[in-house]
């Protein structure tokens, strides 16, 4: 099972909204949301709750990617996310997201006995390219025990 179907199978927020998870590495995770009514605000594009749960969704696809290999002895969590809404969002959009720091730098931490903090950046863009909206999540990885 891919991260994107573990992601769709395991967390509602993600199947409730259709999220298309296009593309699930260390590098980069790009999801997608599609065009759809019942999550359209006030002037018919998606609803910011909506477009901050892609880009969050993004975010998480990424840190699995990168750090699936120490859940056996740290669980990832987000701390903090900010979001800016740039541009009219109108039809599908998609969420593009990378780490901030690298993966090694993060896992270093881990192995020193620290609980490490890293950003994970997220651009949100419709068809034509133009970026609708920019997000930062702040993740850690907290030593289980």
């Amino acid at each position: 099972m891919s991260i994107g179907e573990m992601l769709a199978a395991t967390v509602p927020m993600a199947r409730t909204l259709n999220l298309d998870f296009l593309e699930t590495s260390p590098e980069r995770a790009v999801v997608s949301l599609p065009d759809q009514g019942e999550y359209h605000n006030h002037v018919g594009g998606p609803h910011a709750g909506a477009m901050f749960t892609l880009g969050e969704s993004a975010s998480g696809a990424i840190v699995l990617a990168a750090f699936g290999d120490q859940l056996s002895r740290a669980v990832p969590l987000a701390v903090s996310a900010e979001i800016s809404y740039k541009k009219l969002a109108m039809g599908a959009v998609t969420a593009t997201a990378t780490l901030g720091r690298p993966a090694a730098e993060v896992v270093a931490q881990l192995d020193a006995g620290e609980r490490p903090e890293f950003p994970v950046t997220i651009a949100i863009q419709r068809a034509d390219g133009a970026v609708t909206g920019e997000m930062t999540v702040i993740w850690t990885l907290r030593p289980n025990g």
